[in-house]
């Protein structure tokens, strides 16, 4: 008999169901949707696995879908995000979550295999994880699903080599590339969360230091900006060309690593890939270097490497491990190089993961509206989509905008006028 939940300690919902209202209470387009939903039940009979960050505004996603019918199956996409609080809380809701934090890599793939198990009719991913999984170990379930929705960056480079190579054999929507979504959440979401994480971890100033960000993309960019808002030196490293323009147009020194390496003093890597930061930039580091890492994966910093080279090991405040190199230098690493910002912090503003989830539940519901009509296994979010969540938030933060007039749309769609 498949499990009904898993979570370390039901005892800790009291204090999940309060996150959760402080989010919900700060998340006026979910609030929005939630109404729709329970009015229109668009998710009903269906069954919805859901592997996101699970954390207070995961939660709330939730509980919307499961307002519009969806029975739903949590876990998280990453063992150190997962609030033990905030799962209970959703349990004791009466939704099938299966995750704790710390889960090791048995426990966490055990999970992920829980919310497959009964058979998804869509999916909510945050990384490729569920996708990938389903394909190698559950095709059985394939013909069932109606397609699924995809939260990063690294999650659509996946799918997009998965279609490629003819893999892929469900409609994924990219919800990443909604306008609403990256331009925002990337940027502004990236940026704060990132330094939440750093600064109540390391209780460090950001002022006066070296930052070097690997990674110039919309992540990377809300990073370096931030941190030149807190009065740091920003360096960039990137791969290109273009990117790199960009970081010197707006202000950056631009570097290879083996350069900034000898320079930073705080690096974050954002860039989506693996072996960023390596042996050969360790042990070209500064005394007190410390590394941490905003990509999706734990493979941008090589802690693995760090650990065979480090002389010795210790842990110097919870999230932050020191490794002593051959040279007699200290390097510090935040997260075990996993997220910063959700492993060490609370992860993106609410305000800022009501547009990201408003864009998931919208695509969610484009899904089970259109089940059996889509034929393309790569999927855009509809332009009316991510226009809606603009406008609706721009009308829950008091803005009006222009309209075009009769005349006006003739003339911008017309060539001999």
């Amino acid at each position: 008999m498949a499990l009904e939940r898993e979570v370390r300690d039901m005892s800790l919902a009291p204090s999940g169901h309060r996150k959760i209202e402080w989010v919900r209470r700060n998340m006026s387009l979910l609030r929005s949707i939630e109404e729709d939903f329970r009015r229109d039940q668009p998710f009903k009979g269906l069954r919805v696995a859901l592997s996101v960050h699970l954390e207070a505004k995961t939660a709330y996603l939730c509980k919307v879908l499961a307002a519009g019918g969806a029975e739903m199956f949590v876990t998280g996409s990453n063992p150190l995000s997962t609030q033990d609080d905030v799962a209970a809380a959703l349990a004791e809701d009466g939704l099938h979550v299966f995750a704790w934090h710390g889960a090791t890599m048995e426990e966490y793939e055990r999970h992920l295999r829980c919310v497959i198990e009964p058979g998804p009719n869509i999916i909510i991913d945050d990384g490729g994880d569920l996708v990938n999984l389903i394909h190698r170990e559950f095709p059985q379930h394939i013909q069932n699903i109606i397609g699924g929705c995809e939260e990063t960056t690294t999650g659509i480079l996946r799918l997009i080599a998965m279609n490629r190579e003819g893999e892929l054999r469900f409609p994924m929507v990219l919800v990443n590339n909604a306008d609403c979504k990256h331009l925002f959440d990337n940027r502004y979401g990236t940026g704060q969360s990132v330094f939440d994480g750093i600064n109540r971890t390391t209780n460090l100033i950001v002022a006066g230091k070296d930052v070097v960000v690997a990674g110039y993309g919309w992540c990377g960019k809300g990073v370096a900006m931030r941190a030149k808002g807190l009065g740091a030196r920003v360096f960039v490293t990137e791969i290109n060309p273009i990117r790199a323009l960009e970081a010197v147009m707006d202000g950056f020194t631009v570097l290879p690593m083996r350069e900034a390496a000898k320079t930073g003093d705080l690096f974050i890597t954002v860039t989506g890939c693996r072996d960023v930061i390596t042996k050969e930039h360790f042990l070209l580091m500064k005394e007190g270097a410390i590394l941490c890492n905003a990509g999706h994966f734990d493979v941008e910093v090589d802690v693995h490497t760090l650990r065979e080279i480090a002389c010795e090991t210790q842990e110097q405040r919870a999230n932050i491990m020191g490794y002593r190199l051959e040279n007699g230098r200290w390097v510090y690493v935040l997260a075990e190089g996993r997220l910063v910002n959700l492993a060490a912090g609370d992860g993106h503003p609410a305000e800022i993961m009501d547009m990201s989830f408003a864009i998931q539940a919208l695509s969610a519901r484009y899904l089970a509206d259109h089940r059996g009509q889509l034929t393309e296994k790569i999927i855009d979010v509809p332009v009316e989509i991510d226009r809606d969540v603009a406008r609706r938030k721009l009308g829950h933060l008091g803005f009006d905008i222009d309209t075009l007039s009769p005349e006006q749309e003739t003339y911008i769609n017309s060539w001999n006028v």
